[in-house]
C-alpha cells in the first residue's frame, strides 16, 4: 500500500464530499481506539471543522485516557479541531430503569451493549445537526464487510465511511504514518461496549490478522474443508459472523408490491 498517497486520497475525498454537500466539516466519536484515531486525524487534515466527541458510558479508564491523549494531540496539531465530552452514563442508567432486564443474562448484556452504541450515534447526530457537520464513520473493511462487528444503527449509523475500504492492518499503517499516539497503536482493539477492557478478539475468538486471512480466503472461494487445525477454526468463526451479520452489510430489504396488485 502506498500509504502517503492513500492518506492524500482519503483526505481529498472527504474534503470534496463535504464541500459539494455544503457541509461545514465532520463530527467523530473518539473512543481511544485506532479506527477513531485514524478517522479523526484524516478529517482534521482536510482543514474543515472537526468536532471530536468523547462519550463515556461506564468506560474503562484505559479507554478514557487514550481518547483524551489523542484529542489533546489533535488540538495541538490542528487549529480546525474542537472537542466536547458528553457523559452518557446517566442517560444509559435511566434507560435501564424503563426497560425489561429479565431473561438470559448474556442476551440482556448484548442488547444493552448495542444500546450504548445507539446512544452514542444519537449524540453524534445531535452535534452534527447543531453545527452542520457530517458524522464520519470509523469502521474498517474487516468489521464492516467481513464479520459485521458493529452495531446496526449504532456505530454503523454514519454519513460517510472514510476507512471502510481498508483492512485493519492497513489502518494501523496509516495510523503510524499519521503519528497516532503510541498508546493507541499498541492497545488491543476493543469496542468498549461492556464497561470493561475486553478486546475484540476476546469477543470474536479470532484476531484481526486471522480474520483478514479468512476474509481473503473466502474471497478466493475457499471453504472450511480446505483447512485444518487453527486455520479451519478461524475460517469457521469468520463464516459464522459473516453469515449471521449479513443483514448489516446489505441494503434494507423492500417488499416490492407486484404491479397487478396496485
Amino acid at each position: 500500500m502506498q500509504t502517503e498517497k492513500v492518506v492524500d486520497y482519503i483526505v481529498n475525498w472527504l474534503k470534496d464530499y463535504a464541500t459539494k454537500a455544503g457541509i461545514n466539516g465532520f463530527v467523530v466519536g473518539v473512543s481511544g481506539g485506532i479506527d477513531s484515531a485514524v478517522t479523526s486525524t484524516l478529517c482534521a487534515k482536510t482543514g474543515l471543522n472537526v468536532l471530536c466527541v468523547e462519550m463515556p458510558i461506564h468506560q474503562a479508564k484505559s479507554h478514557v485516557s487514550r481518547a483524551k491523549e489523542h484529542i489533546a494531540q489533535l488540538l495541538d496539531r490542528f487549529d480546525n479541531v474542537d472537542e466536547t465530552r458528553t457523559d452518557l452514563t446517566p442517560v444509559f442508567e435511566a434507560f435501564k430503569t424503563e426497560v425489561f432486564l429479565d431473561g438470559d443474562q448474556a442476551t440482556v448484556d448484548m442488547a444493552l451493549a448495542n444500546t450504548r452504541a445507539r446512544l452514542r450515534m444519537t449524540t453524534l447526530y445531535y452535534y452534527a445537526g447543531l453545527y452542520g457537520l457530517l458524522v464520519a464513520g470509523t469502521g474498517n473493511k474487516v468489521e464492516d464487510f467481513g464479520v459485521g462487528f458493529y452495531t446496526k444503527y449504532g456505530d454503523g449509523g454514519v454519513d460517510l465511511s472514510p476507512i471502510a475500504d481498508l483492512m485493519k492492518s492497513e489502518v494501523y499503517r496509516i495510523g503510524e504514518f499519521l503519528k497516532v499516539p503510541e498508546s493507541i497503536m499498541k492497545a488491543a482493539p476493543s469496542d468498549g461496549l461492556f464497561g470493561d477492557s475486553r478486546s475484540d478478539e476476546d469477543q470474536i475468538g479470532a484476531s484481526y490478522p486471522e480474520l483478514e486471512w479468512a476474509m481473503k480466503k473466502d474471497d478466493e472461494g475457499k471453504t472450511a474443508k480446505d483447512f485444518s487445525g487453527r486455520e479451519k477454526a478461524v475460517f469457521e468463526i469468520y463464516k459464522r459472523y459473516n453469515t449471521s451479520n449479513k443483514h448489516k452489510m446489505i441494503p434494507i430489504p423492500i417488499c416490492e408490491i407486484p404491479s397487478n396488485l396496485l
